[in-house]
This record gives C-alpha cells, sequence and structure tokens, in this order.
C-alpha cells in the first residue's frame, strides 16, 4: 500500500515553496519603500577599499586651493575696478561733471554706443564729452530728460582730432568698430612711435583740449599719403559701466 502524506506535511512543503517567492516579494517592498538606501549602502561598503587614495585626494585639493586663488583674483580685480570708479567719480564731482551709469547696450551696436540713465535734467547735452576710468571714451549723441546716448570712439567712422603730446603733431583719430582706431596723420613725417600718449587737440572748439585718449600701438610708415597708426584706448569701452560727462 502506498504510502500517504499527512495534511499538515503537505502545508508545509507549500508554504516552503512559497517562501522565496515571499521573500522577494518583501524585498522589492523593501526597496520601494527606503528608495535603495539599503543598496546604496551595500554599495558604499563594498566599495570602500576602492576609494581614491591620497594621490587623488591631493589633486582634489589643489583642485580646490585653484578654485579659492580664482575667486580671490577675482575680488581683487572687482576692487581696483570699484576703486577707479569712486576715483573717477570724486574727480567729476570736483570739476562739476556728472556721473552716470550705463543702462543698456545693444549686442549689435556694441562698440557704437551706450545708453547713460541720466540726461538733459542733469545738465547732460548733446556733444558733452563722455570720460570712463582712465580717458575718454565718446561723445553725448542724443539727449532725453532722463537718459542720454553715447557715440562711442569706438564707432566705425566716428573721427575727432587729436594730437601727440610729445612731438606736438596733429591727426584725425578714426574708430573702426573695435578696440583699436586708426590715427590718420597729416605731416608725412609726424615723428610717432609706439607708447606715445594721444590726447584731445588743445585747438578742438568740441571737446575739452588734452584729455588722454590712447596709446600709440604701432606705426605703418609706408601708407599713402601719410603714415597711419593704431592705437589702443586708455578706457575700454567693453567694460565700462559708470562714466563722466563733462558739461559745457
Amino acid at each position: 500500500m502506498a504510502p500517504t502524506l499527512r495534511p499538515g506535511k503537505s502545508r508545509w512543503r507549500g508554504l516552503g515553496q512559497l517562501t522565496p517567492w515571499l521573500l522577494l516579494v518583501a524585498g522589492l517592498l523593501m526597496v520601494r519603500l527606503s528608495k535603495g538606501a539599503g543598496f546604496t549602502d551595500a554599495y558604499a561598503l563594498l566599495s570602500r577599499p576602492f576609494w581614491p587614495g591620497s594621490a587623488q585626494r591631493e589633486w582634489v585639493m589643489a583642485a580646490t586651493n585653484l578654485e579659492d586663488l580664482s575667486r580671490l583674483q577675482l575680488l581683487e580685480d572687482d576692487n581696483r575696478r570699484l576703486r577707479a570708479l569712486l576715483e573717477l567719480h570724486q574727480q567729476g564731482s570736483a570739476q562739476g561733471n556728472v556721473s552716470a551709469a550705463v543702462i543698456s547696450r545693444s549686442p549689435r551696436g556694441w562698440w557704437q554706443q551706450l545708453q547713460l540713465g541720466k540726461g538733459s535734467l542733469q545738465g547732460i547735452g548733446r556733444s558733452d564729452a563722455v570720460l570712463g576710468p582712465g580717458g575718454l571714451v565718446g561723445r553725448i549723441d542724443s539727449v532725453t530728460p532722463a537718459t542720454a546716448r553715447v557715440k562711442l570712439l569706438t564707432a566705425p567712422g566716428h573721427a575727432i582730432g587729436v594730437w601727440l603730446p610729445r612731438s606736438r603733431r596733429h591727426g584725425l583719430l578714426v574708430g573702426r568698430g573695435s578696440s583699436r582706431l586708426s590715427l590718420r596723420f597729416i605731416d608725412k613725417d609726424p615723428d610717432v612711435r609706439p607708447g606715445d600718449l594721444v590726447a584731445t587737440s588743445p585747438a578742438s572748439t568740441l571737446l575739452p583740449p588734452n584729455v588722454p585718449v590712447g596709446v600709440i600701438q604701432s606705426v605703418d610708415e609706408q601708407a599713402v599719403p601719410a603714415p597711419v597708426a593704431v592705437v589702443q584706448l586708455i578706457a575700454a569701452p567693453e567694460a565700462i559701466d559708470w562714466v563722466q560727462v563733462q558739461t559745457r
């Protein structure tokens, strides 16, 4: 007669077969509820022997030090810029000039013009000279009661009369749409060399005389009919956010 299974043993055997599935479901529920925290901890423990050693730690420290030095350099540069603006403001106030903030610039006309946050109500008029930290940057082109538009020296075709104080030679400074301008001389032998200062002409009736403008970078002595020089402006118009307007 064949042996028969007792009902109790049959029941335990069925439960034994379901146990792995129950454990799997329970594990999935735990992962779901803990959002995988257990696996993350297990991975951290197993991968600890392979974490970066002293060499990698030194690289991280070197990168951190470089970041700190970069931040310090940026703060120093910003401090120098603010000091220059403060000095410009103090000098302008002593001379009765008007300090004005640059409120807008067009990317398409970056080298042509900028907009100031003061206008005729503050005494600014058309053709007034506009100075940045270091020298002349342009002239007032148009004015409203609350704003003023500046035509930069770098605007293509914008020309003003200048001279070289060292050699006392005169020329015409012409904008080229960049930070460097062309200086066209009248004399065939202007006695010019790199490093010479360029200033507004003492004979000018449109601009204040002897205002610093730029420095000679190079000279083309073969140009016809007279030599032509490249001038770098002292006041960088691409980075200006405050100016002084010399009202007349």
